[in-house]
């Protein structure tokens, strides 16, 4: 039997721990009574929410309740609106299919950002274009490891690679939230974890370029950085619970 690749990275220092930390803060999240009432405000928030912050990790901060009423027209944020709005439904495809899905989501997210003939179109690059084969192989394969981890790998991956032109990084969320919807880990897709990346921006960044290094200390910080993320995000869902409740 081929042992898995991803397995040594749960052997690294505090990431076991780490992710049961994770797992634990958003399967208390999930609890809220808002999810049982008001299910769909909530993912329509979870995934607006997602998507400013993702438009804001690309360098295009906007105001939430500007973009809710729908008078913020920027291309990237545009972008990261479709993106969000497509995952749950690519989620079956995901798994057999990662490369399709990944020049659909660069379809959303770059339209109207670069030119139409390389919307979906990876880089011209043999080097990126065998690792992209290598990550969609390991997303096809299977993994036995955690799939907060999974989710991590191929985000920190796809951050590393920038296999699309333009805004690549938001077609990397977007696989990382995949990975997580895809795995059952969170069907409905009410995880924001976006907010906790961009609300630990400087260090989703430093961890990002640590996580392009390979090296076990760097592979670890952006290990240690994801994993802070969905903590923050599962409190972000209960504060959208309460919110929800609240206005109700």
């Amino acid at each position: 039997m081929t042992a898995d690749p991803l397995a040594p990275l749960l052997e690294l220092a505090d990431i076991a721990p780490a992710v049961a930390r994770a797992r634990d803060r958003f399967d208390k999240a999930l609890w809220h009574r808002a999810l049982r009432r008001h299910g769909g405000q909530v993912v329509a928030e979870v995934s607006l929410r997602s998507a400013v912050a993702s438009a804001a990790l690309q360098g295009q901060a906007h105001e939430r309740e500007a973009v809710r009423a729908g008078t913020v027209t920027d291309p990237v944020l545009q972008g990261a609106l479709r993106v969000a709005g497509a995952v749950p439904g690519l989620a079956e495809r995901w798994p057999t299919a990662p490369r399709q899905v990944l020049a659909k989501l660069h379809v959303l997210a770059a339209r109207d950002v670069v030119p139409a003939e390389d919307l979906g179109r990876p880089v011209a690059d043999p080097v990126v274009g065998a690792r992209l084969d290598g990550l969609a192989a390991l997303v096809t394969g299977g993994t036995s490891v955690d799939p907060l981890v999974l989710a991590a790998v191929v985000h920190g991956e796809l951050l590393a690679l920038r296999p699309f032109p333009g805004p690549a990084p938001v077609v990397a969320r977007g696989a990382a939230r995949l990975v997580l919807i895809a795995s059952g880990f969170d069907p409905r897709g009410l995880l924001p974890v976006d907010v906790g990346h961009a609300e630990r921006e400087p260090e989703y960044v430093g961890a990002a370029g640590a996580f392009a290094t390979g090296t076990p200390d760097g592979l670890r910080s952006w290990l240690r950085h994801c994993l802070t993320a969905v903590e923050v995000g599962a409190d972000q869902l209960t504060q959208i619970g309460d919110e929800v409740l609240a206005a109700a």
